[in-house]
């Protein structure tokens, strides 16, 4: 038997990080060992997560070697423009009609100071910590993932220091095409900055990965040896045999402003007024951080007699909010360049075995990924109309007690088979 190849992942989040960001890697590593890698984890020792999730740390491996070392951020800053500063953390910020001076000051100061992102402090000391210990152990391969896509600055310096090392750039989100990009107000320096760091980066990396097939194509006409692997569900796939006492439609994540569905509560609120089977019937359940106007205006409706919110749950207890709806919501921002992106969390809903109901712009992979499972709907934000049929019919699938479920074949986005893919990659 060939001896195992070792594989360094420097990420920022890690458990006890909670939310969709932590989960791609941490499932990388549990399954690499079955394909001949042995990883090592480089993370930071004090970070500032925006949500933490102890119960994840269960399943760290205790033969896994984690290296942690300091971390300087600058939330200190934020908290000079409000009290509250896990959107800062979170890079989400409130946008329009809702930003006060507070708001656009933060933002900008984000965007033109922190470039690119406000991790960068993390770059030359783990440069200088990791040179030393690259030279000292050796490595078949160097993985960074990011966001935050200063991660990625560490690979490019490590690169230079050690060409030979193989090192794959992994984007779980984009850097300079990501919705929220524009909101940044950016300089024309510092746009400058970001977009040739990005391509510094494509250029350099022997791989970049992708987790949808619009930024892999993306990424491949700006000059990146680039491929696609996406996110996936651990473990197998569960179903509900009996239908509950209300049809439960969920929203399990964190819910910001840039992807309200507005057209939703609005036909939701017309459902409850037509239809007092309906009315009688429905339940709305948040698991995770809404944002607070968005919680307000559906509270001043009368869609507000009929949401149950219970803030953030533990991973496990998130899967099991998962598998007792009927229908699940995914949202996704509402600009065109936004359909390549594919949130993690759709796996772990298409392991439900429960119907999905998703936001976003026209001809996105996550319609694409729908289709071909037979697992839910895709709408825009403007098409009400065959909005409302499509609930409609999965509240009649509920009420005779025939829940629909996905038909395809789903096992192809299971973590150990995408693990495979990962390592077929490496060799």
């Amino acid at each position: 038997m060939d001896s195992p190849k070792k594989i360094l992942i420097i990420s920022y989040y890690w458990p006890p990080a909670g939310g969709p960001g932590v989960q791609r890697w941490l499932k990388f590593v549990k399954y690499l060992p079955d394909f001949g890698w042995v990883p090592t984890v480089f993370v930071p020792e004090n970070p500032s997560y925006p949500i933490v999730d102890e119960s994840l740390q269960k399943e760290v491996s205790a033969d896994l070697r984690v290296i942690r070392t300091k971390i300087w951020e600058p939330y200190q800053i934020a908290e000079l423009f409000g009290k509250d500063n896990k959107k800062f953390k979170a890079g989400q910020f409130d946008v329009g009609k809702n930003q006060n001076w507070k708001s656009k000051l933060s933002i900008w100061v984000r965007g033109n100071f922190f470039i690119p992102d406000a991790r960068v402090f993390w770059v030359k000391p783990s440069v200088k910590y990791l040179k030393n210990y690259l030279q000292n152990n050796h490595f078949d391969a160097l993985v960074t993932t990011g966001p935050p896509h200063s991660v990625h600055l560490i690979g490019l310096e490590l690169k230079k220091i050690f060409p030979k090392l193989k090192w794959v750039a992994d984007f779980r989100d984009p850097w300079t095409d990501i919705s929220y990009y524009k909101h940044l107000k950016l300089t024309k320096k510092s746009d400058r900055k970001h977009h040739q760091l990005e391509q510094q980066v494509f250029e350099n990396a022997d791989i970049t990965l992708a987790t949808s097939y619009a930024d892999a194509e993306n990424f491949r006409q700006k000059g990146a040896n680039v491929f696609c692997i996406t996110n996936g569900f651990d473990g197998a796939t569960e179903s509900i045999e009996a239908p509950s006492e209300k049809f439960t439609l969920s929203y399990i994540g964190v819910l910001e402003q840039l992807r309200n569905p507005v057209i939703l509560w609005q036909v939701l609120n017309e459902l409850l007024a037509e239809n007092s089977g309906f009315s009688n019937d429905f339940k709305l359940k948040f698991v995770g951080r809404v944002d607070d106007k968005i919680l307000l205006d559906i509270e001043n409706s009368a869609l507000g007699n009929h949401v149950e919110y219970s803030g953030y749950l533990p991973h496990a207890a998130a899967n099991e909010a998962m598998q007792s709806a009927h229908l699940l919501l995914i949202t996704n921002f509402p600009e065109p360049q936004s359909k390549g992106i594919i949130p993690g969390k759709i796996f772990e809903y298409l392991a439900s075995g429960n119907q999905i109901l998703s936001f976003g712009p026209a001809e996105s992979d996550v319609q694409k990924i729908l289709a071909e499972t037979q697992a839910g709907m895709h709408f825009t934000y403007t098409n009400a109309g065959p909005l409302k049929d499509f609930i409609l019919t999965q509240y009649l699938h509920w009420k005779s007690g025939k829940p629909k479920r996905p038909s395809a074949n789903i096992e192809r986005f299971s973590r150990k088979n995408l693990t495979a893919e990962l390592s077929r990659l490496l060799a």
